[in-house]
């Protein structure tokens, strides 16, 4: 029972920092996210591959 509990709260934290993660690149300004090499249309994905690693 304590194993899934565990589960639960890490699937919460790493949504929390994904939807966290997307919306700060989604609002991130253009000429930042040209220095950076990243379009904020792709903030789903970047932030999908940061906190999922996939």
């Amino acid at each position: 029972m304590i194993t899934l509990i565990q589960n639960i709260k890490e699937a919460a934290r790493k949504r929390a920092a994904y939807v966290r993660t997307r919306d700060e690149i989604a609002r991130m300004p253009m000429d930042l996210a040209w220095d950076l090499d990243i379009h904020p249309a792709d903030a789903a994905q970047i932030a999908r591959k940061v906190v999922y690693g996939s």
